[in-house]
């Protein structure tokens, strides 16, 4: 099997480059959403649940398709953000992030909430009678006690972003050099005469990631066990 190309190369490190900046930017989001679905009962609190979790029943062609209509340049979202702040997502790198920490998401959040869960109240509880503010409680109890939950989700939001393909192709296309991403390069391959093996050597590129991601997890998440709880 022959080197991997300087445009195999592009793909892979925008892919790369686009599932780190969704990542990063969706885990304060997540953070603070799995804490309100986890600590606090409020009206409509099930179709929030539902609305977060939604992009993992939709196909991902109608999600790309939703965010177009939004973030669309005339999009009800997209083209205020072009007109007045100059920040446009159709299109481009910045939109393919956009779309995978979206279909990222619920991967992200709902391990985040099972940790945030687990932790004991009357810790928390202890905390505030000591005289600790509530957002002090969440800094020093609540998010230490969760970090492996964190660590986890953060991990599994990377893996789909970095197999996003649906979503992404249907709201920024496939553009080489800017919106292709490994996904979308194997998709023209498998379309291009002789590109089978080029295509393999992404399939073995994508896999080789995904499984150094979960291991990672894995492994930081055994530490924060051991260092948080001594067992």
């Amino acid at each position: 099997m022959s080197e991997i190309s300087a445009e195999e190369w592009t793909a892979i490190l925008l892919s790369l480059r686009i599932a780190s900046i969704a990542t990063l930017i969706a885990t304060p989001l997540g953070i603070a959403v799995a804490w309100l679905l986890a600590r606090r009962d409020f009206w409509g609190k099930a179709a929030l649940d539902a609305v977060i979790y939604l992009p993992l029943v939709l196909p991902p062609v109608v999600t790309g398709y939703l965010l177009l209509l939004t973030f669309g340049r005339k999009g009800l979202v997209g083209g205020w953000l072009a007109d007045y702040l100059g920040i446009v997502f159709a299109f481009r790198w910045t939109g393919a992030a956009l779309a995978c920490g979206v279909m990222s998401f619920p991967l992200l959040v709902r391990p985040i909430r099972l940790s945030i869960e687990a932790v004991d109240r009357k810790l928390e509880q202890a905390a505030s009678t000591l005289g600790a503010a509530p957002w002090r409680v969440f800094l020093t109890v609540t998010l230490p006690l969760a970090l492996p939950g964190i660590l986890a989700g953060m991990v599994l939001g990377f893996a789909k972003a970095i197999g996003e393909f649906g979503a992404t192709i249907t709201f920024v296309s496939n553009i080489p050099g800017e919106t292709q991403t490994i996904s979308a390069a194997i998709y023209s391959l498998t379309q291009t005469p002789d590109g089978d093996i080029a295509a393999l050597r992404l399939v073995i590129v994508s896999i080789a990631i995904a499984m150094i991601a979960l291991i990672a997890s894995e492994i930081l998440a055994r530490r924060a066990t051991l260092r948080l709880h001594g067992y």
